[in-house]
């Protein structure tokens, strides 16, 4: 059996190659990107054992009203900013940051403390 493209001159035929993984790229960070804002909200995931230990241990610290859920990936951007990963669970400290500015809140993330965007935060 030939092949659709074997006709073609061996650039042309890579072209065609190299374009149809670039489609087929850009449509799977379509789905995963659809398939973030469809999957159910982490809290529904189990947590791991090593994170369960980690809120026992800020819930001894803080106490269980000021646990928080990150809703969506952190990614921080200045200093004293955390990284975080959705689901995770963090203990708030402080609900500023240092300039009073309250859509940065000072967190504990069981080792690293930070300031996170407030408005990726749900109570746990």
């Amino acid at each position: 059996p030939q092949l659709p493209h074997g006709h073609m001159p061996l650039p042309s035929f890579w072209k065609v190659v190299e374009d149809t993984l670039q489609h087929s790229g850009a449509q799977l960070r379509a789905f995963c990107q659809a398939f973030e804002t469809v999957t159910p909200s982490p809290g529904t995931q189990p947590l791991t054992p090593a994170e369960e230990r980690k809120v026992l241990s800020l819930v001894s610290k803080h106490g269980p009203d000021k646990l928080y859920q990150v809703t969506s990936n952190i990614s921080g951007s200045r200093d004293l900013d955390l990284t975080l990963l959705r689901g995770q669970i963090v203990a708030l400290l402080q609900s500023a940051d240092t300039k009073g500015n309250t859509s940065r809140w000072l967190v504990d993330a069981g080792g690293p403390r930070g300031f996170v965007p407030a408005a990726k935060l749900r109570p746990y």
